[in-house]
């Protein structure tokens, strides 16, 4: 069996890495003693002065160092996630830390249908059944629950899957953009333009601004942090990763956040629950075997012959 290249396999590990930290954003989210809204504001404007700091790092490219200028798409990005963030910060508000980000994953059935078309990255059989098994194991996370979770669950759980829509054409934008811009350059200009539009949301819907104490403040802080880590890997891996591969990693996130949702606010983990999250696991396992199956078997169809 071949080995997969070096830098394929350090992209995989900052994908996962990355993933399990975006399972820290919802519990975050709810201990910032802010609107939902608003959390996602402060996210984007604690994470400015980090990814400004990546933008001028020295080991960057000439080419790519600096905040240079934004792209077009880049606005399109910073809408998608601003909605993206609008959506799913209410499904946190309304329902579990679990049904809102595992419904919001449901995003690699979209990701996975317009790579195919439009990047013309065809899923293998194996894959697709990769994909079948997470998504069963997501929806089992959910339908699992013993419904005494949230102050509206079924609003919640229709706020978390709509942010899947949104998540997938932030995540498609930002692999069109991986193509001829730095991540660190996209994650600057997506936030830059989205922190106004969050803030105006904010108080469009007559939400809490600031947070009322220095544990609030600090949940604030931490997602500006979550942003640049998790959101900022993901970004660096889409340039390196095929995008259905990467949506269906990123499946970590939600089994992190039902775990710590039960650790740290009582939520309860049913059997199912605890089931949905091994299949999302074997599920993400998969799609990883799968993909590199498929780069060894390229690499034996181009080699010559003897």
């Amino acid at each position: 069996m071949r080995r997969m290249p070096s830098s394929r396999a350090a992209a995989l590990t900052v994908l996962v890495a990355s993933a399990a930290v975006l399972g820290l954003a919802p519990i975050l989210v709810r201990l910032a003693d802010t609107g939902p809204a608003a959390a996602g504001f402060w996210r984007f404007a604690f994470a400015l002065p980090w990814l400004m700091l990546l933008a001028f790092r020295p080991g960057a490219p000439a080419a790519g160092r600096g905040p240079g200028r934004p792209a077009p798409l880049m606005a399109l990005a910073a809408l998608f996630f601003v909605l993206d963030l609008g959506f799913w910060h209410y499904s946190i508000a309304f329902t579990s830390v679990a049904n809102a980000t595992t419904l919001t994953n449901l995003t690699p059935v979209i990701v996975t249908a317009v790579a195919w078309l439009a990047f013309r990255e065809r899923p293998r059989v194996l894959f697709l059944l990769a994909l079948a098994v997470a998504l069963a194991g997501a929806w089992t996370m959910s339908t699992g629950a013993d419904g005494r979770q949230g102050a509206n669950p079924r609003l919640g759980d229709l706020f978390a899957a709509v942010t899947a829509l949104w998540y997938a054409g932030y995540f498609l934008t930002v692999k069109v953009l991986r193509g001829r811009h730095p991540a660190s350059r996209i994650m600057l200009w997506s936030t830059a333009l989205g922190a106004p539009l969050l803030l105006g949301l904010a108080l469009a819907l007559g939400e809490d601004l600031t947070p009322g104490s220095a544990a609030g403040w600090a949940a604030c802080a931490g997602l500006g942090l979550v942003h640049v880590a998790g959101q900022g890997g993901v970004a660096w891996a889409l340039g390196r990763l095929p995008a259905a591969l990467t949506a269906v990693t990123v499946l970590i996130q939600p089994v992190v956040a039902a775990l710590l949702g039960w650790l740290l606010f009582a939520e309860t983990m049913t059997a199912a629950q605890m089931l949905g999250g091994a299949a999302v696991l074997t599920g993400v396992v998969l799609a990883q075997w799968s993909s590199r199956q498929r780069k060894g078997a390229e690499a034996v169809a181009a080699a010559p012959l003897p």
